[in-house]
């Protein structure tokens, strides 16, 4: 029980020191990554009015990507977030990775905004 609660403790730091670096940074809109063992999800938020600009997700009736949590699939979110930030006017943005590892599927996805016109 303990072992797990550190981990949970450890895991929420990493992810706090991830957003007040991005929070002190200035005001640039957060692009917010959520990853689970199937799924992976994004959302573009902006903290000074509280509200979510873009999201799209691999997982629901209403997923945008259909290819699942895997690297093409990350890659694929990547690809769409950029797009319809694009479209709004958003082409600027901090990489809120939270608690993961900028690694595999998290850098597959970032690549891939990258690559399609986002600013990071």
């Amino acid at each position: 029980m303990e072992k797990n609660k550190l981990k949970s403790e450890q895991r929420l730091r990493r992810a706090y020191r991830t957003r007040n670096r991005q929070r002190a940074a200035g005001t640039r809109p957060r692009l917010s990554v959520f990853r689970s063992a199937r799924h992976i999800a994004v959302q573009i938020i902006d903290d000074k009015a509280q509200r979510t600009l873009v999201a799209v997700t691999t997982h629901g009736k209403k997923a945008e990507v259909k290819t699942g949590g895997n690297v093409a699939g990350a890659k694929a979110v990547g690809k769409k977030v950029a797009e319809l930030a694009l479209a709004k006017g958003i082409k600027q943005v901090a990489f809120d990775r939270g608690p993961y590892k900028y690694h595999g599927r998290i850098k597959a996805l970032a690549d891939a905004a990258r690559e399609a016109g986002l600013e990071f």
